[in-house]
C-alpha cells in the first residue's frame, strides 16, 4: 500500500509519498519526500512569522503534492489513504495542509489518518532504520519541543518528561540572534562551534531540583530548561564592547556542548531507569553533528543501539507524516472528514 503524507505544521510546506515494503523489520520505503522550505522568507524577520507562513502554504501546497506524486511514479488511484499533520503547530499552517488533505481524501474516496507531528518524528527513525528494539527512549528535539518518549509498543508513546522552558532549538535561534549571526541559528552555531573552544568561558548548566507544577504527573528530574543558560549568554555578550570571531567561536562551542550534555545525560539516564532496549533522537536539532556523535559515543560505550535520521528526515517533512499515518492506519485509526487542526494537540 502507498500513502500520501502532507506536513504543514511550520514553515515547510511538504509531501510525500511512502509505501509498505512487507519486511516487519522494515516497514516502509519512501519514493518521494518534497521539501519547500520558507527559511529565506522568514529570515530577515529573525524568525517565522505566522502569517507569512500561512499565506505561502497556500501558495506551495498544490505545487509540492503534484511534484510528490510525480517523483513518487504514483496516481491518485495507486493511493490507499491521505495522511496529514493534524497539529501542533501554527494553527495557520496547519489549516492549509488540513483542509487540503481533507479535500483530497472527500475528491478521491480515500481514507483520512491524522497524524501528531511528534509521532512523524518518533517514526522517522523507523522509517530510516527499521524497527527500533523495544521500549525505546526517543528524545525529540527541535526549534518548538524538547521531549522525551518511552516508546513500549508501536505506536504508543509514554511521554517522561519536557522542557520547561525554551525549546532547545530555540534556544539556539536566540543565542544566533544575540551573536548576531542570523536565522536559523542552530546550523551556524554548529559550524562555528568547531573551530571554538568549549571551555573557554564560564557558563551554567541545568540544574532542576524540583517537579514541575505544571505537570505534576512527571517526576521532574528528566527535564529540560534553556532560559538560565541563554540568560547567561545576553549577560556575557552584553558586558563586552565588541566579540571577536574567536570569542564568538568560544561562545558557540561552550553554549552547545552544554546543550549537547544536557540532552544526551537525560536520553541515557532514562533509558537506564526504563530498561530500555534502544535510543534515539529526531526532530531538527538532531541534525547537530556534537549531538550525533555524542549519542553514538555514548551508545557503543553503554553497549546500548542508537537511532538517528538522515539529515534530510532530521527536519520537517511529510515522509514521517506519511510512516507515521501508515502505523495508524493498520491499527485502524482512521479520521472523520470534519477534522480539524490543533494547534496544542497532545501525544496520547
Amino acid at each position: 500500500m502507498k500513502i500520501l503524507g502532507i506536513e504543514t505544521s511550520c514553515d515547510e510546506t511538504s509531501a510525500a509519498v511512502v509505501e509498505e515494503t512487507g519486511d516487519p523489520e522494515k516497514p516502509w520505503a519512501i519514493r518521494s519526500n518534497v521539501i519547500a522550505s520558507q527559511v529565506p522568507i522568514h529570515r530577515e524577520w529573525g524568525g517565522v512569522v505566522p502569517e507569512l507562513a500561512s499565506r505561502q502554504h497556500i501558495r506551495d501546497i498544490c505545487g509540492v503534492v503534484e511534484r510528490a506524486l510525480e517523483e513518487g511514479q504514483t496516481s491518485w488511484g495507486d493511493l490507499g489513504a491521505v495522511a496529514v499533520t493534524q497539529g501542533p503547530g501554527l494553527v495557520g499552517s496547519l489549516l492549509v495542509g488540513v483542509a487540503f488533505a481533507k479535500a483530497a481524501a472527500a475528491a478521491s474516496g480515500l481514507p483520512l489518518v491524522a497524524v501528531h507531528h511528534l509521532a512523524g518524528h518518533i517514526e522517522s527513525l523507523v522509517l530510516q532504520n527499521g524497527e527500533m528494539p523495544l521500549p525505546a527512549v526517543v528524545l525529540v528535539v527541535s526549534g518548538g519541543h524538547t521531549s522525551l518518549y518511552l516508546v513500549e509498543q508501536p505506536g504508543e508513546y509514554r511521554l517522561l518528561s519536557r522542557t520547561r522552558d525554551d525549546a532547545a532549538g530555540e534556544a539556539y535561534d536566540k543565542v544566533a540572534k544575540l551573536l548576531g549571526l542570523g536565522y536559523p541559528g542552530g546550523p551556524v552555531i554548529d559550524r562555528l562551534a568547531a573551530s571554538g573552544n568549549d571551555r573557554a568561558i564560564q557558563l551554567p548548566t541545568m540544574r532542576l531540583t524540583h517537579a514541575d507544577r505544571n505537570a505534576p504527573e512527571l517526576k521532574g528530574d528528566l527535564d529540560f530548561s534553556f532560559s538560565g543558560l541563554k540568560t547567561a549568554v545576553l549577560r556575557h555578550v552584553r558586558a563586552r564592547d565588541a566579540l571577536s570571531e574567536r570569542e564568538i567561536a568560544d561562545i558557540c562551542a561552550t553554549f552547545q556542548r552544554i546543550v549537547v550534555t544536557s540532552l544526551i545525560d537525560r536520553v541515557f539516564d532514562a533509558a537506564r531507569r526504563y530498561h530500555a532496549k534502544s535510543v534515539g533522537i529526531a526532530g531538527g536539532v538532531s541534525a547537530n553533528s556534537r549531538l550525533r556523535a555524542e549519542l553514538q559515543e555514548r551508545g557503543l560505550r553503554r553497549e546500548i543501539p542508537t537511532f538517528l535520521p538522515s539529515l534530510q528526515l532530521s527536519t520537517d517533512n511529510a515522509a514521517m507524516i506519511a510512516a507515521a499515518g501508515l502505523r495508524k492506519f493498520r491499527a485502524g485509526d482512521v479520521a472523520s472528514l470534519d477534522l480539524n487542526a490543533d494547534a496544542a494537540l497532545p501525544l496520547a
